[in-house]
């Protein structure tokens, strides 16, 4: 009808091609190689149930989502195959791939490992945002335990029987009765544990475990049975650090999800939990999942049973995966279990 209407249509076809090649420009689902630690309680289940692929023994960790100095992902296939997956995010828009989310927070939010406890850890704490950044020059370390499996018997240490004071909990310490005053709790599959920062903890023997924590790698150990490090000498303690920064009381949180266990297309979902740092979600499936990855957040998949399909890319178990944010609808299809983490 005249020219003004021809440039309004010009520029309305010229803004449909831009969001086409958006579409096909937009970067893949990245399966990522994980970072394995060889501390001395570790066993072998990481190498043997879940195929993952290291020749150090034992196999403590693997660090399945992690952009930290002390372990960097490296993408397994594709464009950016070898690259790590902090450099790909650097490289390109961190709140397009990351999610607008992770823009509160100065570095890359989480870290999320498996955890095989031949034997028992050391009791530990970690400290706070302020006093790991005034201390240790990092952030602190709020983290959830999801158990994946539990040896008959098998116990957890999840913080005091009940509340006492500072100079009792050293006391504690110095007389070798610290598990007169700390809650042991026996544990089994499924169970949930969040453990705030300042709450005393230990994972015990025979559990195995998937753990979703602030990227934080700061640890105060209070006791850890005299053991013996690499260098023959007993492993340090961290005694004043850990009064400083413990929580002297019971823990504010039950062993069960936050969330019910609830039927979706394609199998279950259950909030494990929910807090300012991230969302935990565990799903059983048996046929194919609907999910979404939006600008907020980019999804972290770890497979912990089964296998089949994410979008259109084969998965088993011990597989890691990081859709980006901005990816949109994507789908996984087959049988077995996951959890997936969002910021």
């Amino acid at each position: 009808r005249g020219l003004g209407d021809v440039y309004k249509r010009q520029l309305y076809i010229k803004r449909i091609d831009f969001y086409r090649i958006s579409e096909v420009i937009k970067m893949d689902i990245l399966k990522l190689s994980p970072v394995f630690k060889d501390y001395i309680w570790g066993g072998t289940r990481l190498r043997d149930d879940f195929g993952l692929k290291t020749d150090i023994n034992p196999v403590a960790e693997g660090w399945m989502l992690a952009c930290h100095k002390d372990g960097m992902n490296t993408i397994d296939g594709g464009e950016y195959d070898g690259k790590t997956l902090e450099s790909v995010i650097k490289e390109g828009d961190k709140s397009k791939i990351a999610g607008t989310n992770s823009e509160k927070f100065p570095y890359f939010p989480v870290l999320i490992k498996l955890i095989d406890a031949k034997d028992n850890l050391s009791v530990q704490v970690h400290p706070d945002n302020e006093y790991a950044a005034r201390v240790e020059h990092e952030f602190g370390k709020t983290e959830m335990w999801y158990v994946l499996d539990a040896a008959p018997g098998a116990t957890l240490i999840y913080g005091f029987k009940n509340k006492i004071g500072k100079e009792e909990f050293k006391q504690a310490i110095e007389s070798n009765t610290l598990f007169d005053v700390l809650n042991v709790v026996e544990v089994k599959k499924g169970d949930m544990f969040f453990i705030e920062a300042g709450t005393v903890h230990a994972i015990g023997k025979g559990a195995l475990i998937a753990e979703i924590q602030q990227n934080s790698n700061s640890t105060y150990r209070v006791y850890d049975y005299g053991r013996l490090g690499k260098d023959g000498k007993p492993r340090e303690l961290h005694i004043q650090k850990a009064i400083d920064v413990s929580k002297t009381e019971p823990a504010k949180y039950g062993t069960k999800p936050f969330g019910e266990k609830e039927e979706i297309s394609g199998g279950t979902r259950q909030m494990l939990t929910e807090c300012p740092l991230f969302s935990v979600y565990n799903y059983e499936l048996c046929g194919k999942v609907d999910l979404n990855a939006n600008e907020e957040s980019f999804n972290h998949i770890l497979v912990v049973d089964g296998s089949g399909k994410i979008g259109g890319r084969e998965f088993k178990k011990g597989d890691s995966f990081f859709v980006p944010a901005n990816y949109g609808n994507y789908e996984i299809d087959g049988n077995g279990e996951f959890i997936l983490t969002k910021v």
